[in-house]
């Protein structure tokens, strides 16, 4: 009798199982039963066609593989109405897009106010700040605490990344309320700005340090004044830290440029003059709105410790359903205004030409799985968050509810289609979580939500972790 060479293969699969398992007696008292390890390797034979398909899974790159050709074929980046294009900005190998995102918001405002072919602000004066305002929060927020079990989940939430870089739309609205802007030339990106990583394990490391330290003092009886004034000290080596990697912030400038015309300006500002004058918008009437599943909509909520500085509100929002985020975001794009918003960016986006698609990789009809959450599950499970921000520049189609929006991202121009992306209306209903627009594009009764006692979420929330791509 002739056995070909795939039975024989498995026969011999089967036989070396066998006979490990009956030869290791603790394999039976302990994980998955011998015999039911043999039903599964009985369950995926080895045919001709497995074959073919595990040589090219292990051999190459599985978004490659899972590419949806049918969807990128059909895929175009044309918009019917979309905003100038003021330049690609690159946030680099640091977790500060949504300072780039609330910067693209202003920009064109700026450069038509003085008649620019460009112009940038500098995200390294706000970065600054926002690494020492970070510091001074949780270190107040140890102090806050310290009468809690090390365990304390709220505790252990505020630990696990002291000073991160991410941050929200409130929190970029806070900073340049405080310290004002500046052009990108007046305190530009320095090696740091560009790669935090170290930066931030030094920091965090003092972070660490330091809470420790107050816990310990708290616990002999040391009073919460005297533990401020050690927390003072500590920010000062913070602040030497943060010059030492990023440079001294500008007080006051003089802003030399020429514009269009060729026509050359020169004033002189601070920075909070600067934002007076050259941007001259009021960032508090703009409004948060998510599409969070997982609690009640048209009802407004806070999340604890979801800000960058003390003395500051915790991040508000009004929830309400995604066709509602849409609706809203695009009023506020065809006003010419672009809209910040957040989203899970890790999922399903063909970033070499810029697409976001939900089916963008098949990975059912590559791997013969099909198992998909819902939105809300996504958020439940830890399957998605809100990882980055952007904003959306322009949409596609005549209604209220757009099927297509152009994105302008941070990555530099390099990536997506020259640095833009174009985003399908499916993938926004299940990764898009949040928007800001202005308050004059919504309705009254949305308005007048915010004048409700809000409901609030735990520092653990999935909505609270700060954007870190």
């Amino acid at each position: 009798m002739r056995i070909s060479t795939q039975s024989l293969s498995t026969t011999l699969i089967l036989i070396g199982i066998v006979c490990y398992f009956s030869g290791v007696a603790v394999a039976e008292s302990s994980g998955i039963p011998g015999k039911e390890i043999e039903k599964l390797v009985e369950s995926f034979p080895l045919t001709a066609q497995h074959r073919a398909l595990m040589n090219a899974v292990t051999n190459n790159d599985l978004q490659d593989l899972a590419l949806n050709r049918d969807i990128y074929v059909k895929h175009d980046d044309i918009f019917s109405f979309t905003l100038d294009n003021p330049g690609i900005t690159n946030q680099k190998s640091s977790g500060r897009c949504w300072l780039f995102a609330g910067f693209n918001v202003l920009r064109p405002g700026v450069m038509k106010k003085y008649n620019l072919s460009g112009f940038e602000f500098s995200e390294n004066h706000l970065f600054f700040w926002d690494k020492l305002e970070k510091a001074n929060m949780f270190l107040e927020a140890v102090i806050e605490t310290r009468d809690r079990n090390i365990d304390d989940r709220e505790l252990q939430a505020l630990i696990d990344n002291p000073v991160p870089d991410g941050g929200w739309w409130n929190y970029f609205v806070a900073l340049v309320d405080k310290y004002g802007v500046v052009p990108q030339e007046v305190s530009p990106e320095t090696k740091h700005t560009s790669d935090t990583r170290k930066m931030n394990a030094i920091l965090n490391r003092m972070m660490r340090h330091e809470a420790a330290r107050l816990r310990e003092l708290a616990s002999r009886g040391t009073g919460v004044d005297e533990l401020r004034e050690i927390k003072f000290e500590t920010l000062k080596d913070v602040y030497r830290i943060l010059a030492l990697h990023m440079g001294v912030p500008p007080s006051q400038f003089t802003w030399r440029c020429r514009n269009k015309d060729k026509e050359i300006i020169e004033e002189n500002f601070t920075p909070q003059s600067f934002y007076r004058e050259a941007v001259g918008i009021d960032l508090t009437e703009y409004v948060t709105i998510f599409d969070y599943p997982v609690h009640e909509y048209d009802k407004f909520y806070r999340i604890n410790f979801c800000r960058g500085m003390t003395g500051q509100p915790d991040m508000g929002f009004i929830n309400l359903p995604v066709k509602d985020l849409k609706e809203y975001a695009c009023r506020a794009v065809r006003d010419n205004e672009p809209v910040w918003f957040a989203a899970d960016i890790g999922k399903e986006n063909y970033a070499d030409k810029g697409v976001l698609a939900v089916g963008m990789y098949d990975y059912n009809a590559l791997l013969g799985i099909e198992r998909e959450l819902s939105k809300k599950e996504l958020l439940q499970f830890r399957g998605g968050s809100p990882n980055h921000a952007m904003v959306f520049t322009g949409v596609d189609g005549d209604e209220s509810i757009p099927h297509k929006w152009l994105v302008e991202n941070s990555w530099g121009s390099e990536r997506g289609n020259k640095g833009l992306w174009t985003m399908y209306g499916d993938w926004f209903d299940r990764y898009v979580f949040g928007v800001i627009v202005h308050r004059k594009h919504l309705p009254k009764r949305v308005i007048k939500l915010l004048d409700t006692e809000p409901r609030l979420l735990p520092a653990w929330d999935p909505m609270r972790v700060p954007f870190e791509q």
